[in-house]
């Protein structure tokens, strides 16, 4: 319990203080620190690379000399802004990872209990140098219009060579602040000599939040492996493996929504909408309910919120009445394997708005 409201409170300081005014980004080539100082926002995507992400556009049909895709996004409030963060994923092999140059080593001293031992040299870890370019344009009738925004991100990705496959596929995230809107990503991944191109694109909305006046809306909904919280923000764009960062957190989302039987599940989701009482605090009440072909599976005692921020555990427990000769009694069972649905109804108790959202997972 604490440590989710340490993670609450992290997130809190992220929405009060915007913590995402310092994302910069720099023009390859450039002095990052001098060009930050100078302007907020001043990138380039060169030429060659603009040309091969418009010349796809229209179709939606980007160059594909690096294979990828974008197949899901998350969003979380910042500030007076939106973080949209993205996920991707690539094939290993079309990455490009090499061996690593060597790291210097401190020398070594002498230890007597291994003298005759031949001690084996370390695998040389992998790396993958990629010049990653967003572009976000605004779309107006269901056609981008103009450009927002654009990101240049040098990004070298990593890999243990021990467990390296060529052929298998990890994903990424990268992510930015931007206004409430509806948008095209058109993102290229490119070699570091751009003789080499992929791009992708995706379209997303960001909800605004002013305009829901009547109206709950919450961001996407999403199970979570893992979070921490690091010692400081993330203040520049970047690519993560296997993670995203939002601010001051890293964070390991459950992407395929597949979690053990017995395994305690903890979904984190923003409620947009909800009103404050007189104390500017919210009042939101939530069930959640696991169905599984319309049957109940488990229902949970209602849960109340004075934050719009949710990060709720649940245990996939259900409670078995179980009758014999000798009566009946209550037995405790892990969720059995199958494919289900999480059923969220929330309401605000200020404004008396309500919205159900569902989440499909399986146990296996």
């Amino acid at each position: 319990m604490n440590a989710k409201r340490t993670v609450v409170a992290a997130i809190v300081t992220v929405l009060v203080f915007g913590l995402f005014a310092d994302l910069l980004q720099a023009a390859p080539g450039k002095n990052k620190d001098k060009q930050a100082a100078k302007q907020e926002e001043k990138v380039y995507i060169p030429p060659q690379v603009k040309a091969i992400m418009q010349e796809g556009m229209a179709a939606r049909r980007g160059r594909q000399d690096i294979p990828f895709t974008i197949f899901k996004n998350y969003v979380f409030p910042a500030a007076q802004n939106l973080y949209p963060i993205f996920l991707f994923k690539a094939k290993n092999l079309d990455l490009g990872f090499f061996p690593a140059p060597p790291a210097a080593q401190a020398p070594v001293q002498d230890d007597p209990a291994q003298a005759g031992q031949a001690q084996a040299p370390a695998a040389a870890p992998l790396q993958a140098k990629l010049n990653v370019f967003l572009q976000f344009l605004q779309i107006e009738n269901g056609a981008p219009t103009k450009t927002f925004r654009e990101i240049y991100i040098p990004a070298l990705l990593q890999a243990d060579s021990a467990t390296y496959d060529p052929d298998a596929e990890e994903w990424y995230s990268t992510g930015y602040p931007l206004p409430a809107g509806n948008y095209l990503l058109a993102m290229a991944l490119a070699s570091s000599d751009l003789k080499k191109v992929g791009v992708g694109y995706y379209e997303f909305s960001l909800p605004d939040a002013a305009a829901l006046r009547n109206t709950l809306e919450t961001t996407p909904i999403f199970f979570v492996k893992k979070m921490d919280q690091m010692q400081a923000p993330e203040t520049r764009t970047s690519v993560h493996k296997g993670c995203f960062m939002y601010s001051v957190l890293q964070i390991v989302p459950n992407v395929e929504s597949v979690v053990a039987p017995g395994e305690f599940v903890e979904m984190l989701y923003y409620i947009f909408g909800a009103k404050p009482n007189d104390q500017q605090k919210n009042d939101i009440e939530a069930t959640y309910e696991v169905k599984q072909a319309d049957k109940a599976a488990i229902k949970w005692a209602v849960q109340n919120y004075d934050f719009a921020l949710v990060s709720q555990p649940l245990p996939l427990k259900q409670t078995v009445l179980i009758k014999n000769d000798q009566g009946e009694k209550q037995e405790t069972r892990d969720l059995p394997a199958g494919k289900y649905t999480l059923v969220i109804s929330i309401k605000d108790k200020v404004g008396g708005s309500t919205v159900e959202k569902t989440l499909d997972f399986e146990v296996k």
